[in-house]
Formats: structure tokens, C-alpha cells, sequence
């Protein structure tokens, strides 16, 4: 135990001294002064226009830093790879477990034991000093006298260790590594719904970079029609019936296309708004070919709910709130508990008229606050009700999410079905038009109805081509309601574009092809 050896001891009686007096009022009634006029001053501060243009300099500068280039045409994969390396929702996510983990290594410090280190300085203007009346007589015993100086300095240093606060401490410890692993399920949840999110927006961009010249085309050939119809109709060549039928049917044909090019036009800024692309960023896309997906899953019907009710984020959040709420109750039981505290310590006064100015102590001190005996029902109670409530969310969650995988696997074999009927459809068009063009050349149908018909196989054209980006979307959303991780822990963020493109490229295309030995892959995957 580190001790303080004094050499000498004197006592060095001192008379009072008015000009020191003097001065300590005064440096008293100046500190007091400076703090009144301290807590006075402190006005609001609104940010200036300078302050104001420097931070929107700055977040426009960070938003798209140290992002690899666009190279050339993106394709699926790589738009997810961006969306994962650079989205700042998933940065988000992020951040927050990062948080998480550094509250967890600052409460493992709570459990230690306390070394408190004191050091203080007293002084006053006069000496401390009594004197002693006799009980028995009422006359005074002692002349006035002083046992200490009139600045004085001291120090200890302390260990101490507390049994209920490192109880305490431990309980708290576990909750914040359940909070990290609460934001852990909540980074795979951005994750799977942001990839979901990318694919929606890619193929509907996809199905803008094919259609939108046709459509904007097709939209000027409407507009030429309705002119001629409307000429026609003044000059009576027709019946005015067949002319505003005509107009109607061009009319009902150009709010199709103005519904159709609302939709796909901002499909692309989703896309570049998901890969955290500047707005107004230009960009190609890799336009692959169209082909249907199996509706043949490695898993069946019952695999996919319970894989699902395993998997899903948000019954794992419920797991871990009620092991968060199971150490309330072990909190709430410890704090009603007796507190022992173990301390052990060595101390220094520079008061010469101790006898002995350093010296160690050790010593246990218990306490119990009794009080706290009458608040545990009322704790207990709560934690009870939480707890039911808790687990009355997850019977709910697991009904839900049930419903989930059933109604995805029907949405997608719709979807898919959707596909199929879309494309016989708009080969069927693709046919009609084909004869009618034919037939106007033989002078046998009228210009009106030959661009009817191509104005409808071009519809044919586009609404083929959402049914193939719909049933994308919902080919995403069976693997979503099962939770599937939309990356496994082998592709990191940390790669480059190209490297983690392949990574979501091989684990993207071994659940689609569910065949062979990348259906063995795509199960393995699942399980």
C-alpha cells in the first residue's frame, strides 16, 4: 500500500491577518459574480447562412465520396452490390449496430470495481477552534484551541467493490448485448428489403429502357390519329357515331400510355436513388433476355414456414426483447437485496497538527433500502405484463408471417402465370397486327384500324414486359417472407463492386435454377 512520509512536524500557530481576509472576500464576491453573469449570458444561437451553406457544402460532398465509378452498363447483380455497399439507409443500419457494440464495451466497465482517486483544497480566513464546558460543573474546561491549519490539502485513493452493483451491472451487460443483436436483426432486415427493393426498381427500369422511345412514339401516333379522326368527323366522310367511338378508343389508348410511362419513367431515379447514384446521374443498364423462373421450390409449403419462423427478423427481435425483459426481473429482484460494499484505500491530510498525516484503511460496509421491499410487487407485475405482452406480439408475428410465406408462394405462381398468359397474348397481337398491316397494303382495311392494332401490340408489348418485372418482384418476396439472409457472411461490403456482384450473382442464380446440384446449393442455403 503506497504510504507518505512526512520528515517534520511542527506546529506553526498563526495570528490573524486582515489583509488576507481582505482579499479572500474579495475573490469570493468576484467568483460569485462571474458565475451569476455566467448564467445569464447564455442566449439561443441559430445557425447562420454561412454556418448553414457550409454544412449543405459538406453533406453534398459526402454523399456519393469514395464510391467506385460507373463503368459501364449495370447490370442486376451490380445494382445490388452498389445498394449494398454505398445505400446510406443500410449505412444506417450499420452505424446503429456499430453503436451498439461500442455500449456493449462500455458496460463491461461497469462491472469492474471502482478506484476513486480525491484531492481538495480548504482554506478560511480565521482559525478553527473550541473550547470544552464541563457537564457536571457548566464552567469551561479548556481554553479555546485549534487542531487544524487554515489551508489544508488532502487526498485518498480508494478501491471499492459493490456485490449488488456488480449484479446490477452484469444483468444490464446481457440486455446491451441483446440491444446489439436487436440491431443486428434490424441491418438484415434493411438489407433483405432494400435487394428486394432493387430488384423491383431494375426491372421496371429494364422494361423503360425497352419501351419508353416506343411509348413517347406511340403517344405522337396517337395524337397525329386523334387529328385525322377529328378531321374526318368535319368532313362527314363517316357516321359521327363510328368517329367519336374512334376517338374514344384513341383516347382510352393514350391515358394507357400516360399511366404506363408515369410508372416506368421514375423506375430508373428509384434504381439510382437505391444505389445512392447522384440524381440526374446518367447511367445504362444491362438489358437481359426474358425467361421465366421455376415455381419449383427447394423447400415445400411447410419447410418455407418454419425456415420463415426461424429466419424472420422480427421474431428474433421478440426473442431477444424478452430475454431483455427476463433481466429487468433479475435487476428489479437484485436492487431489493442488501448492498455490501468492500473498500480498501490509503489517505493524506497536510495538517500538521495531526499526529498521523498519511495513513490506509480497509473496512465492509452494508445497507439495505427497505423501502425498496414495498416497489417489487409493482416491478413484478410490469415485467409479468410485458412479458405476456411480448409474447401475445410474436403468436401475432407468427401468424402473420405464416400468412406471409403461404400468400408470397400464391403470388408468385400467379405472377408467374400472369407472365405466361401476357406473353401468348402479345404473340396473339403480334399476329393480328402482322395481318392487318398486311391487309392494308392490299387496300382491304383502313389506316385507323392498322393503327389501332399496332397501337395494341405495342400495349401488349409493355404490359408483358411489367408482368415479367412483377413476377421478378414477387419471386423476391418468397425469399423475403422466409428471411433468407440476402447475402451469406462470405460476401462482405467491404469488397470491391465487381467482387461482391459475384457473390450475389452465384447465390442469386442457385435459387433461381432449382435443378440439379444448384438446387442442392439453393437448399443448403435455405436450411
Amino acid at each position: 500500500m503506497p504510504s507518505i512520509q512526512r520528515t517534520t512536524r511542527t506546529t506553526r500557530p498563526r495570528a490573524a491577518a486582515p489583509a488576507a481576509t481582505s482579499r479572500l472576500r474579495a475573490a469570493a464576491l468576484a467568483a460569485a459574480a462571474i458565475a451569476a453573469l455566467a448564467g445569464c449570458s447564455v442566449t439561443p444561437a441559430p445557425l447562420t447562412k454561412t454556418e448553414l451553406t457550409l454544412r449543405v457544402d459538406r453533406n453534398l460532398k459526402s454523399l456519393t465520396a469514395d464510391q467506385e465509378p460507373v463503368g459501364g452498363a449495370i447490370g442486376l447483380y451490380e445494382a445490388m452490390a452498389r445498394a449494398l455497399k454505398y445505400n446510406l439507409d443500410y449505412k444506417v443500419a450499420m452505424m446503429e449496430e456499430a453503436v451498439r457494440g461500442r455500449e456493449l464495451d462500455r458496460a463491461r466497465f461497469d462491472m469492474l470495481p471502482q478506484l476513486v482517486a480525491n484531492a481538495g483544497y480548504n482554506g478560511r480566513s480565521n482559525d478553527s477552534g473550541a473550547s470544552s464546558r464541563s457537564l457536571l460543573t457548566g464552567r469551561q474546561s479548556l481554553e479555546p484551541s485549534t487542531s487544524s491549519e487554515r489551508q489544508t490539502t488532502a487526498a485518498d485513493l480508494s478501491l471499492s467493490w459493490d456485490v449488488l452493483d456488480f449484479g446490477v451491472s452484469y444483468a444490464r451487460a446481457k440486455q446491451t448485448a441483446d440491444q446489439r443483436l436487436i440491431s443486428l436483426e434490424n441491418r438484415r432486415k434493411v438489407a433483405n428489403r432494400m435487394v428486394e427493393d432493387v430488384r423491383t426498381a431494375y426491372w421496371r427500369a429494364i422494361s423503360a429502357e425497352r419501351l419508353i422511345r416506343k411509348l413517347t412514339q406511340l403517344s405522337g401516333d396517337v395524337n397525329n390519329a386523334l387529328g385525322d379522326s377529328e378531321e374526318i368527323a368535319r368532313r362527314r366522310t363517316t357516321s359521327p357515331l363510328a368517329a367519336l367511338t374512334y376517338q374514344r378508343d384513341l383516347i382510352d389508348v393514350q391515358r394507357q400510355i400516360q399511366a404506363l410511362q408515369r410508372e416506368l419513367v421514375i423506375a430508373k431515379a428509384q434504381l439510382a436513388a437505391l444505389m445512392n447514384l447522384a440524381p440526374g446521374t446518367e447511367f445504362s443498364l444491362v438489358v437481359p433476355q426474358r425467361s421465366a423462373l421455376s415455381t419449383e421450390f427447394c423447400l415445400s409449403g411447410e419447410g418455407m414456414v418454419r425456415a420463415a419462423l426461424e429466419n424472420r427478423s422480427e421474431l428474433r427481435e421478440i426473442a431477444y426483447r424478452l430475454r431483455i425483459n427476463e433481466s429487468d426481473g433479475t435487476v428489479a429482484l437484485l436492487r431489493n437485496l442488501p448492498s455490501v460494499r468492500a473498500f480498501i484505500g490509503t489517505n493524506y491530510d497536510s495538517n500538521d497538527f495531526l499526529y498521523n498525516n498519511n495513513w490506509s484503511g480497509v473496512g465492509v460496509r452494508a445497507s439495505w433500502n427497505l423501502v425498496s421491499l414495498f416497489r417489487y410487487p409493482a416491478d413484478k407485475r410490469l415485467i409479468e405484463t410485458q412479458a405476456e405482452w411480448l409474447t401475445e406480439r410474436e403468436r401475432a408475428l407468427t401468424m402473420a408471417i405464416m400468412t406471409q410465406v403461404h400468400v408470397s408462394r400464391a403470388q408468385f405462381a400467379f405472377a408467374r402465370q400472369s407472365l405466361i398468359t401476357a406473353g401468348r397474348y402479345s404473340e396473339v397481337q403480334g399476329g393480328i397486327t402482322t395481318q392487318m398491316q398486311s391487309a392494308f397494303k392490299a387496300n382491304q382495311e383502313s389506316r385507323q384500324r392498322v393503327i389501332r392494332e399496332e397501337m395494341n401490340g405495342l400495349l401488349a408489348e409493355v404490359r408483358y414486359d411489367l408482368a415479367y418485372a412483377d413476377m421478378q418482384n414477387a419471386f423476391a418476396n418468397v425469399y423475403s417472407a422466409i428471411g433468407l439472409d440476402s447475402f451469406t457472411p462470405e460476401v462482405s461490403s467491404r469488397d470491391s463492386v465487381s467482387q461482391l456482384a459475384g457473390g450475389l450473382q452465384q447465390l442469386w442464380q442457385s435459387r433461381q435454377d432449382m435443378t440439379g446440384a444448384t438446387a442442392a446449393a439453393a437448399c443448403g442455403a435455405a436450411s
